[in-house]
């Protein structure tokens, strides 16, 4: 890992929180990620199973937690399985943790290597009345392999057909989002070193500069700040690219006039960072761009506003309709005796503001939440309203990372330029 250790205070809690929430006489196994093929002798860079890391602080492939509260055996009550190292794998893969080590970065006492899993869990498992297993209930995005959880379910169902499954999922998906002190202290970092790369890039950027050179310019910050890297594929889209929502060739040459809008974030210890802005190629807005640059600030900082705990998504988000309906009828793009027409279901809007303004984040960009349960204290979430206008080539999206408070919301990116004035005077 590139990042500094993590006190193993913040998984500690992390555990005692979910055990709390199981139903008596239960066991909980969680598993690190898969390794993916790239390749026929290479695996995907891998990434860590977030509701592992959120329990273990563990960033590690094969792995296993295995919790049970209630078992006869204390020695069981927390287990932590490694991957046993050896000298090739030292020789091949490089340091892999050691017991000790697993001890410090997880704060769990017992641990054990891999192969004893099978063993330690018969000795127990006939002692318990629930299983619970961790499946991905992220309502984003569904799976279409089978993954590490879903074949251990398909064994233990087999093997213990009588015993009660149930869904971590559930219990996971109200511990997550809500967010500890040293999960903002890692958000933060995160955030701090996307607001360094996006000065770099600001200061780089002029007429002639390609997208994947801007790329590369980002990628060096992260890497130069302990980050893993990006939070997710960066967008770097200029011109008539920045209408397309999801642009991730970032293989055009940056012209003089056009806007270039950019969509990235750090990673930092597996929490990230998401951030987007939108500026001049040449250092100067047109009055045109500047506009509907301003537009998109206005929506933003009311959108912010709105942010607190009790907030409704649903309802937060027809109230940003609402104001980002007036923006579009002030530029022109939206006639008000057509949107005093409108199908309340069709809003007119959507022609030039298509996405929704707002997502949860941590450990995942699109952090796993409900979308109907109202805001909370510990929450962050993003702010990212936008216009795009494909006949003029134009897209413009602001976004900043917002932590909720008992005393209202903090802006995690309010030291990071987003005034256009701003903006220019940094690039000239």
């Amino acid at each position: 890992m590139k990042y500094l250790p993590i006190n193993n205070e913040v998984f500690t809690h992390n555990r005692k929180n979910f055990v709390s929430r199981l139903k008596p006489c239960s066991i909980a196994i969680f598993n690190a990620n898969d390794e993916f093929p790239r390749s026929g002798d290479q695996s995907f860079l891998f990434k860590q199973n977030p509701d592992f890391f959120y329990l273990t602080g563990i960033d590690q492939e094969q792995s296993i937690l295995l919790l049970f509260p209630d078992c006869p055996n204390p020695l069981y009550k927390e287990v932590l399985f490694l991957r046993q190292t050896n000298e090739h794998i030292a020789v091949w893969e490089g340091h892999k943790y050691t017991i000790e080590e697993a001890r410090v970065a997880s704060g769990i006492t017992n641990i054990y290597w891999l192969n004893d899993f099978d063993v330690i869990l018969h000795s127990i498992i006939n002692y318990a009345e629930h299983i619970y297993i961790n499946t991905n209930e992220n309502d984003r995005y569904a799976h279409t392999v089978p993954y590490r959880d879903i074949r251990l379910l398909e064994s233990l169902r087999t093997k213990y057909p009588l015993h009660k499954y149930e869904r971590s999922a559930l219990v996971m998906r109200d511990l997550r989002v809500v967010k500890s002190d040293t999960e903002i202290m890692l958000t933060k970092k995160a955030c701090e070193i996307t607001r360094d790369a996006f000065v770099r890039v600001l200061k780089f950027l002029k007429p002639g500069v390609t997208e994947y050179e801007i790329e590369a310019e980002l990628t060096h910050e992260f890497l130069r700040q302990r980050a893993t890297g990006n939070a997710y594929n960066p967008i770097i889209a200029s011109g008539k690219n920045a209408i397309v929502l999801h642009y991730v060739d970032n293989n055009q040459v940056c012209k003089d006039g056009d806007v270039v809008l950019f969509d990235f974030g750090a990673e930092y210890a597996n929490y990230n960072a998401d951030m987007s802005r939108s500026v001049p190629v040449n250092g100067r807005f047109t009055k045109r761009q500047r506009d509907v640059y301003n537009a998109v600030l206005r929506v933003m900082r009311a959108a912010t506003k709105m942010i607190v705990a009790g907030t409704v998504l649903t309802e937060y988000q027809d109230e940003v309709g609402r104001i980002m309906t007036g923006e579009l009828i002030g530029l022109g793009l939206l006639n008000k005796t057509d949107v005093d027409k409108q199908d309340p279901k069709m809003p007119l809007y959507k022609k030039y503001f298509m996405h929704g303004t707002s997502h949860h984040l941590g450990l995942d960009v699109h952090d796993f939440a409900s979308r109907y349960k109202p805001f909370e204290v510990g929450n962050i979430l993003t702010c990212e309203p936008g216009i795009y206008i494909p006949e003029e080539g134009l897209g413009i999206r602001i976004e900043n990372n917002i932590l909720i408070t008992a005393r209202g919301n903090v802006d995690l990116m309010a030291d990071i330029p987003v005034e256009a004035d701003h903006i220019e005077e940094i690039m000239n």
